[in-house]
């Protein structure tokens, strides 16, 4: 699994960190009593991003985080359309509220991963969106599930 973190760069690890919410869920107590929202993701259905940041930001609307809400919002449109666009599959979305923050991923089922590009001025508006996740999330990463991968950030608690 590969593990970027805002403050430290990108991170190989072998297994999971005790710092993510995933690892966090093993607990049955957690995983039934977190709010969370699940979506399913239509094949090339740009109406489903719209969409995502309207649920997300019901979920979020006991969160009581403004700006993180807003960063939630964009990241998560992100990783929607990422799935969307460079797939031709259905994906699934899930967004989880926990006591130390926010945790969204999204499924899809292509193996290939997707690329960090450095953004180029004069590239128009594509291939910022991984760029915006690494800036601006406090942990993300990509990892691999059965016939494709999940995308996924984090926005903790705490964080202003």
């Amino acid at each position: 699994m590969e593990r970027q973190a805002r403050r430290g760069g990108p991170i190989a690890i072998g297994g999971f960190s005790a710092k993510t919410v995933e690892d966090r869920t093993d607990d049955v107590t957690e995983r039934e009593t977190a709010p969370q929202l699940r979506r399913r993701l239509g094949r090339a259905d740009l109406r489903a991003v719209p969409e995502a940041r309207r649920a997300l930001r019901e979920l979020l609307g006991q969160w009581g985080k403004q700006g993180q809400s807003d960063v939630a919002e964009l990241l998560t449109s992100e990783l929607v359309t990422n799935a969307i666009v460079h797939t031709d599959h259905d994906a699934v979305l899930t967004a989880t509220v926990g006591p130390s923050g926010l945790r969204v991923e999204v499924r899809d089922f292509v193996a290939r991963r997707p690329r960090l590009r450095v953004p180029v001025a004069d590239d128009g508006t594509n291939g910022r969106g991984l760029f915006l996740v690494q800036s601006l999330a406090d942990a993300w990463g990509v990892r691999p599930h059965g016939v494709g991968k999940a995308v996924w950030f984090e926005l903790e608690a705490g964080a202003a």
